[in-house]
């Protein structure tokens, strides 16, 4: 029998569920929920011939769409959002249920795509270019953007919803057609979410906007990135996936838009409001077990209050509550495997082993500590690891809930080992003094070298209404709000002679 969420989602019958499913093979991928360790259901996977076909029809209905005025493409990208409002608890549920993260961050991810929705219908009136005065006599020139085409989006379990949304949003409004590749972690809530998006597309006389591709890297990942039919890959992951999928775009000379790894860190200066700090970083550090690309892995507090920063975050970590990520009690779900599990534990050993100290957590939960329906899932203890030098793990960005904590002398010093790391995704500081707020935000670049850059509010949790992405080994990719429109699609200079004389630039004279 069908779980609950797929009858709810409308899914449960569909040609590529296998409810009965217990174990993958290479035609089907079971999602098992990391809560439990039980599986929620299959999902029959692509080969090379339906991705031929998922291509083909795509490059197809690209040329339809971008033929929809962009005002009439908003319109279609509103429906989808109040379709999305309606599913939003069902919807944000199976984001909990299939990757871990709890009710509130489940439905939570879910309204992220509802308010990008919003954000691109307002967009679908606003794809303008500038003017520009030519240096001929009657002479026009402007600019105008163009509709790129299909758009191949690659995405992460930890968020199965909300990432294809920054991309498949705008794309739509700008005339692009998506074609999405999830983690084979996540197939439920991507077969869900593009089902909706869909449907309704298809009842406003619109298919194929939206389609999606389920299948092994070798059979579909590697295909859709090497595919000149995509002019534009989007892909969110690791920094070795985002290193591997440059690569080959770079080499049919395509574009990349990479979303990648992050070790954010937290500066808490002497005259920090700390209980603020402590929220936030609590938040950013154990939020999502850990398992965001913003989450905060480092801590670097000034040496006359460390000793009081973690002794209230020790305080804090005792507090959390771990457990069913469907409860709404619960603060701290599992991680999504039990590989994730050894390298949590891992990660720890090899820190005590460098000089670190464990102050809080430091090991998986106990069995005996859960519930018998949660023994079998993939639940840690939130880990605060203290150190008074130099820590080589620290550098790596472990996806699980570890901070570690480092002490400063001078704001110069903590933005030095804040930027020495690879990764340059989200940052932070936490200041009562405008003069240390603006050398962390210095127009000079001296500061924070990261994409996002936070004054007394933590590294998670950005608004959409921003461009999103970061610098470094996080791959440089810009998504959500702003002006990220422009990656999805092509610039055209225009020039326009309504004169009768023959006019060169620069001056020159062939006559």
């Amino acid at each position: 029998m069908a779980h609950p969420l797929l009858e709810r989602l409308g899914i449960a019958r569909h040609p590529r569920i296998v409810p009965s499913a217990t174990e993958s093979s290479d035609t089907m991928v079971v999602s098992h929920a990391p809560g439990t360790g039980k599986p929620i259901a299959g999902v029959k996977l692509d080969d090379a011939a339906s991705y031929e076909k998922t291509a083909s029809r795509a490059v197809e209905a690209f040329k339809r769409w971008r033929q929809v005025p962009a005002p009439k493409r908003g319109q279609v990208v509103r429906a989808i959002g109040d379709e999305l409002r309606r599913n939003l608890e069902p919807l944000g549920e199976l984001v909990s249920l299939e990757v871990g993260k709890i009710r509130a961050e489940g439905i939570g991810e879910v309204q992220e795509t509802v308010d990008i929705a919003d954000f691109a219908v307002g967009l679908s009136r606003q794809l303008h270019g500038i003017t520009m005065p030519s240096e001929r006599p009657e002479h026009r020139m402007y600019e105008q953007w163009l509709p790129l085409g299909p758009v191949g989006v690659i995405t992460a379990f930890n968020f199965p919803n909300a990432v294809w949304g920054w991309n498949a949003m705008l794309a739509a409004v700008c005339g692009d057609v998506t074609v999405w590749k999830p983690s084979l972690l996540a197939p439920l809530t991507a077969l869900a979410t593009n089902k909706i998006a869909q449907d309704v597309a298809d009842a406003m006389g619109h298919p194929g906007i939206f389609s999606l591709l389920i299948g092994h890297d070798d059979t579909v990942g590697k295909r859709m990135v090497a595919d000149k039919r995509f002019p534009l890959i989007s892909a969110t992951g690791s920094c070795r996936m985002g290193r591997a999928v440059g690569q080959a775009v770079a080499a049919r000379l395509g574009r990349c838009l990479l979303e990648l790894g992050g070790n954010n860190a937290i500066i808490i200066e002497p005259d920090a409001d700390i209980d603020l700090a402590i929220k936030s970083v609590v938040f950013g550090a154990v939020g999502t077990c850990g398992q965001r690309c913003t989450t905060t892995r480092r801590l670097i507090a000034h040496e006359s209050i460390i000793d009081r920063v973690v002794e209230k975050l020790a305080a804090a970590y005792r507090t959390i509550r771990i457990g069913d990520p469907l409860e709404s009690s619960t603060l701290v779900g599992p991680l999504i495997h039990e590989s994730a599990v050894q390298g949590f534990e891992r990660a720890i050993a090899t820190a005590q082993e460098q000089g670190g100290t464990v102050v809080a957590g430091g090991s998986r939960v106990r069995a005996s500590d859960l519930p018998e329906s949660l023994r079998a899932g993939h639940y840690v203890q939130p880990t605060i690891i203290r150190t008074k030098g130099v820590l080589p793990i620290a550098m790596e960005e472990t996806f699980a809930p570890i901070l570690y904590v480092f002490p400063y002398a001078r704001l110069d010093e903590a933005l030095e080992m804040h930027n020495s790391v690879d990764q340059g995704l989200s940052s932070a500081i936490f200041t009562g003094s405008v003069r240390s707020a603006e050398r962390f935000l210095a127009p000079s670049g001296a500061g924070s070298d990261c994409g996002l850059a936070y004054v007394n509010l933590g590294t998670s949790g950005a608004e959409i209404g921003g461009a999103f992405g970061g610098e470094k080994d996080t791959g440089g990719g810009r998504e959500s709000g702003s002006d990220a429109w422009k990656a999805y699609m092509r610039r055209q200079t225009c020039t326009i002679n309504f004169g009768e004389q023959f006019a060169l630039a620069q001056g020159i004279r062939f006559e």
